[in-house]
């Protein structure tokens, strides 16, 4: 299995370092091996679209707009209760 070397900031490290029964590199395999799943099925997903940049940056504000008027909306509904 390759090796990797990963950089913390210094906050982190005294954390990890003052903290060596735990196995911080199955931690962080595992968090890099889920991530790396997550973008893997994201490029299964998209690797044969026809969307083109301009079209996913206009889903984006669709989708962002969409999910800023349901939480007005629901914020009103708390209000008047």
């Amino acid at each position: 299995m390759p090796n990797m070397t990963l950089s913390l900031p210094e906050d982190v490290y005294k954390i990890v370092k003052a903290h060596n029964e735990v196995r911080w590199s199955e931690i962080a395999r595992r968090a890099i091996e889920e991530y790396a799943k997550k973008i893997a099925l994201m490029n299964a997903m998209t690797e044969n679209s026809k969307l083109t940049e301009e079209d996913i940056t206009a889903l984006d504000k669709k989708v962002k707009a969409g999910i800023q008027k349901h939480y007005k909306n629901a914020g009103r509904k708390t209000e008047t209760s």
